[in-house]
């Protein structure tokens, strides 16, 4: 039985045109698992995923009702966004295990992920989060709000905050236990609560760690044999979204660091896919798949997918 580390792209709980209502989004929540279930069925799984539309209406949230009620720092709203989309991919899951009869419970793990206090990440908010607007909507509102503000890989304008790189899974020997003993994990949402070490404390901070880069550390810590990465293509590109567009069916380390060094990988899309891979497999991991939820049984069995290799 394999260990299995699952990173959940944005499109598991909400697609372009979804307006984030919390009906959509059970219903999006069921239907990757539908796509996906047959996995959980001979593997010992961690399901992880971002948090980037939540987090930020969850901010924007705070926003609008500061004189009504105290607004809660990054960190927090990190972990409400934790406990929002855990909730929503356990009702998902649970009712497609109970459909096709996979003996499992799902629990979400509130997880807290070791940064860096002087990691450069700070002083430049790098992470979008919360809904597209246009540039003269963003240029408004980061006048208005102090915001720093993007475009977003041709999609629109958003909001950007501090990503720190992840160094450590504070509840990783949780996550561990709990597949061990047949549960199905869900960690390090929206790439976990960063929380820096301070006086031998552990003290939150404001920022929005990489789910995937969080992912790959994560499958480091508990030895995991196998990193997928759910995104909303089916395989990796080079020259992604032009005539000479080429699909990646298997590339080692070294080819995949070669093409991010050339430009092939756009930064808010799939180069922190592969950075996160790249870093799991020289830290001793075995293999990485990028897919989609959709196509992810086809990829398992070699039809699809693009795998990645020491």
């Amino acid at each position: 039985m394999r260990t299995i580390v699952l990173a959940v792209g944005g499109n598991a709980l909400q697609r372009p045109g979804d307006h984030g209502t919390a009906q959509e989004q059970m219903l999006r929540a069921k239907q990757t698992a539908e796509s996906i279930y047959p996995l959980f069925e001979e593997n010992k799984v961690v399901i992880t995923h971002g948090n980037g539309p939540q987090v930020g209406a969850i901010l924007l949230q705070n926003e609008h009702s500061k004189d009504v009620v105290p607004a809660m720092p990054l960190d927090v709203c990190g972990a409400m966004s934790q406990g929002e989309i855990g909730y929503m991919l356990a009702q998902g899951f649970h009712e497609v295990f109970a459909k096709h009869g996979i003996a499992k419970e799902v629990v979400p793990v509130m997880t807290r992920v070791i940064v860096d206090k002087d990691d450069p990440a700070f002083e430049n908010p790098t992470k979008p989060i919360g809904p597209f607007y246009t540039e003269e909507e963003a240029k408004r509102l980061a006048q208005e709000r102090g915001w720093t503000v993007v475009e977003d890989s041709g999609r629109g304008w958003r909001r950007v905050v501090p990503s720190p790189m992840p160094r450590k899974i504070v509840e990783k020997d949780a996550i561990r236990n709990l597949i061990d003993a047949g549960f199905v994990a869900i960690g390090v949402g929206g790439g976990g609560v960063p929380v820096i070490v301070e006086d031998g404390k552990l003290v939150g901070v404001e920022g929005v760690i990489d789910k995937d880069l969080a992912s790959s550390v994560l499958a480091r810590e508990i030895n995991a044999d196998m990193l997928i990465i759910l995104t909303s293509v089916e395989q990796v590109y080079l020259n992604f979204g032009t005539e000479e567009q080429k699909a990646l069916s298997k590339l080692t380390v070294n080819e995949a660091k070669k093409y991010m060094e050339e430009g092939h990988f756009k930064k808010g899309s799939m180069y922190p896919k592969i950075f996160a891979s790249v870093l799991y497999l020289e830290n001793g991991g075995k293999e990485v798949l990028i897919t989609s939820p959709e196509r992810l049984q086809d990829a398992l069995a070699g039809k699809t997918g693009t795998y990645i290799v020491p």
